[in-house]
């Protein structure tokens, strides 16, 4: 873990968002319309609408990724965390939720708000380890998803 950092979004790392993320959504699930929105075009769809995204290196490599995107004013949406399976179970999936959780707070952000399945139980026993609650889904906002997530940042 002495190797690990965290890294702020830069055009240079666009691929390793776009790898990291296809790799799960495409072993578990199928490209939707607003995946391959974010993917082609993050800067425009997720950072300049008031969102961010930030990476995990272990030493030169880029190992994981994710998202926040702007809901409304105040709300946030953490969005496409991944992390390279030769990196999973090493506590990366739990310092980038630490650190984009921080990042919504500096951001003025007073919810967190995720979407995302059963079929992820690992990324589920983050988000209730970091501190989020299940909530209702939206019926219809995202084909895949089936659990909502929230945590109250104030």
């Amino acid at each position: 873990m002495s190797n690990l950092s965290i890294i702020p979004y830069s055009p240079d790392y666009k691929s390793d968002f776009v790898a990291i993320t296809k790799a799960w959504v495409e072993d578990y699930f199928t490209l939707e319309p607003f995946d391959i929105a974010q993917l082609e075009n993050p800067e425009q769809v997720i950072i300049q609408p008031g969102g961010d995204i930030i990476f995990a290196k272990m030493g030169d490599e880029v190992v994981g990724t994710v998202g926040l995107a702007k809901a409304e004013d105040g709300v946030f949406e953490m969005v496409k965390m991944g992390v390279k399976p030769v990196a999973q179970g090493k506590g990366v999936g739990m310092l980038l939720g630490k650190a984009i959780i921080d990042k919504a707070k500096e951001m003025g952000g007073k919810k967190l708000v995720l979407y995302s399945s059963t079929k992820l139980q690992p990324a589920l026993h983050i988000y209730k380890k970091l501190g989020f609650y299940e909530s209702v889904p939206e019926a219809g906002k995202y084909c895949r998803c089936d659990v909502k997530m929230e945590l109250d940042l104030v």
